[in-house]
């Protein structure tokens, strides 16, 4: 019988011979996702602002505004 199993040492990337244009792609998607996660985030600072009053019409709260 033949071993027909892969090995790690047949895979181009885990022996550094990856192509360029690979090397390219995963350099854009990991740049890609760092932007998005910067927009993400500016997103969430910016509209995420509570108001400052705690509390319903039924149960008033605390009414931080000075």
């Amino acid at each position: 019988m033949s071993n027909n199993e892969p090995s790690m040492d047949k895979i181009d990337d885990y022996t550094g011979n990856e192509s360029k244009e690979k090397r390219s792609t995963i350099n854009k998607v990991i740049i890609l996702c760092l932007v998005v996660g910067a927009i993400l985030a500016g997103l969430k600072l910016f509209y995420n602002n509570p108001g400052d009053y705690v509390g319903t019409p039924e149960n008033p709260g605390i009414n931080t505004a000075r």
